[in-house]
């Protein structure tokens, strides 16, 4: 098997990398030299974010691809948020460190069965979470992100009948605040699925005066639990502004290193897992992404994420619909 063959084969560039090369000054160097431009999402290494150009969460990092002049757009995150960079710009070369880094939700969601559901309620206007292939995102009306779910479903009718996708949790919650009766995909986040009530609560125990906060693709139970619900951005503004010095994060705890540049004084809990091994819950596809295959993807310019033009040119209309929505509420 060639090296090339090899490449396709893993889904990275596993070329070794000598020991003498400074990875961070390299990276640093082929961006310049490429006008290539990194976006991280939070829930990536900290080495990553802090090499990153620009950082943040699903929202902020579609609506930074639709804006960049850079010729080369370095997705550190999973495989759908490449795929949203290219739908947005489909002129630049989009790369990702590790074409396996997917996305436990957006499987959750096949297209054609998905396709199904939506032809069998007509009559329904289709919201899908930005959580998806571009193929779901084709089949959708609007893209929505934790960050403007909410204000997207309040500026539909009160009376318009609603199919959301692929996330039941992030669904019953956007019900539960904004007095809908959506038609739930039974999908879910297999990291938000894992926390433990139990633990959280004896975390609280511990740390009586901590504000639990929790994103919405947690479960019910703790999102009653939690003293603030919202996006990873939100959850960071939130910890930012308050006054409380210890917190029990229920999300990726990727976050936590944003968290604490923020606010260097405050404590920052990772909220457990169901699983007693760990006192952390992270995601496994996120931190596939390494400082050595973000050198490796910048220096061979692959792996490439393509979206078949046809699927591209159906999925941009719901993203741009929800950028649209978003600018308009200055989100």
């Amino acid at each position: 098997m060639n090296i090339k063959s090899s490449w396709l084969k893993s889904g990275f560039v596993d070329e070794a990398i000598p020991t003498s090369v400074n990875l961070k000054e390299e990276i640093i160097r082929l961006k310049k030299e490429k006008n290539a431009i990194i976006m991280a999402h939070f829930y990536q290494t900290n080495e990553l974010q802090d090499i990153a150009d620009f950082v943040g969460d699903s929202l902020a990092l579609a609506q930074e691809a639709a804006k960049t002049k850079a010729d080369i757009i370095v997705l550190a995150g999973v495989h759908f948020m490449g795929e949203t960079a290219k739908i947005l710009s489909p002129d630049k070369l989009v790369l990702v460190p590790d074409l396996n880094a997917g996305c436990s939700l957006a499987d959750s969601c096949p297209p054609e069965a998905f396709k199904s559901f939506v032809d069998n309620n007509p009559d329904h206007t289709v919201l899908t979470y930005v959580n998806t292939t571009a193929k779901i995102k084709a089949l959708s009306d609007i893209v929505v992100t934790s960050t403007n779910a909410k204000t997207i479903v309040d500026s539909l009718p009160m009376d318009e009948k609603i199919i959301f996708g692929p996330d039941r949790n992030l669904g019953n919650y956007l019900n539960s605040v904004t007095g809908r009766d959506m038609l739930l995909w039974d999908g879910a986040c297999h990291v938000h699925e894992k926390f433990s009530v139990e633990k959280i609560i004896e975390l609280k125990k511990e740390y009586p005066e901590a504000i639990i906060l929790a994103h919405p693709e947690c479960k019910q139970p703790l999102l009653v639990l939690a003293n603030y619900v919202g996006s990873t951005a939100a959850l960071l503004k939130y910890s930012t502004n308050s006054d409380a010095n210890d917190f029990i994060v229920a999300t990726e705890s990727g976050i936590i290193h944003q968290m604490k540049k923020s606010s260097p004084n405050k404590n920052f809990i990772p909220a457990p897992p169901n699983d007693s091994t760990c006192a952390c819950n992270d995601c496994e596809y996120m931190k596939l992404n390494t400082m050595e295959k973000l050198y490796n993807c910048l220096k061979f310019e692959w792996p490439n994420i393509d979206v078949i033009e046809e699927i591209r040119k159906d999925a941009v209309k719901p993203i741009n619909r929800m950028l649209d929505i978003s600018a308009s509420k200055g989100l």
